[in-house]
């Protein structure tokens, strides 16, 4: 089951990965405050679950209410240094702090649990499965394949495309770039976001949960290379799979270890990422 687990959790973290890597590849910004989004994600559905008693409704509206947040902070704050990447830094590492202490403020710090919408189990070889960890992957390789369609087939999606090659010829040809940037920047808090509420019932939700998943999004950029989509979901798994088999054998830390080698490895020696061509 480990395997299955793997599984599961490389595809939450492609979704937090792959708004990570839309933004840096479009504006060139390594987005500190990306995993607040993932926490916010988690913290709303919690708050929606207690006022409406319905888990589907808060994955519907909390997603929403974070790319809505995301779209503020990019229009407001971040546009004013999307060209100063020391700046970007800066800022985006003070949203961070703000949200952190924002919802430690308002929520509280004791970790919190949401309560799994379905209590079924699947058997895989003869072992029982959990039926929302099931589901939780389905819906995650659903939206990721959505997500490439999106930038394959709609207007907006070659918008997105066409500014990530080159932003200056994009607004030559008439193409809105701004509004590409502050729609991609929410496009990516929304995908965060919704990593964190599918993953609240399976692990606990707390005000500093983004700061937990945010070096494995770090990682899986690297891993996969940076602004390389299909790469980004390929880390995912790959890093999730190691450290689920090696936690067999040896301890969580250790299993973390392996996967900092891991990225040290393609640092050194493929740059561009392992799924990439090599340098252009």
């Amino acid at each position: 089951m480990n395997i299955m687990n793997g599984l599961v959790w490389g595809l939450i973290v492609a979704l937090i990965a792959l708004g990570l890597v839309l933004i840096f590849g479009l504006i060139q910004i390594l987005n500190i405050s990306h995993g607040e989004f993932y926490m916010l994600g988690a913290i709303f559905g919690w708050y929606l679950i207690q006022v409406t008693q319905s888990f589907w409704l808060a994955l519907i509206l909390s997603p929403l209410l974070v790319g809505a947040i995301g779209l503020l902070l990019e229009r407001g704050v971040v546009r004013t240094v999307e060209d100063k990447p020391i700046k970007t830094l800066i800022v985006t590492l003070g949203i961070s702090l703000i949200l952190q202490y924002s919802v430690y403020w308002i929520y509280g710090g004791s970790p919190q649990r949401i309560v799994e919408p379905f209590q079924f189990q699947l058997t895989f070889f003869g072992s029982g499965y959990s039926g929302y960890r099931f589901f939780v992957a389905l819906v995650s390789a659903t939206v990721i394949a959505l997500l490439g369609l999106f930038l394959q087939k709609t207007r907006i999606g070659l918008w997105i495309r066409a500014v990530k090659q080159d932003q200056e010829m994009a607004a030559a040809v008439g193409i809105p770039t701004k509004k590409v940037i502050m729609i991609t920047f929410a496009l990516g808090s929304l995908l965060a976001a919704l990593g964190g509420i599918l993953s609240a019932p399976i692990f606990s939700v707390d005000f500093l949960m983004g700061l937990e998943i945010l070096p494995t999004a770090f990682m899986v950029v690297i891993i996969g290379g940076p602004g390389n989509l299909i790469g980004a979901v390929g880390a995912s798994i790959l890093i999730a799979e190691l450290e689920g088999i090696s936690s067999v054998f040896t301890s969580p830390t250790i299993s973390r270890v392996l996967s900092l080698v891991l990225m040290s490895f393609v640092l050194l020696k493929r740059p561009d990422g392992i799924f990439s061509r090599g340098r252009r």
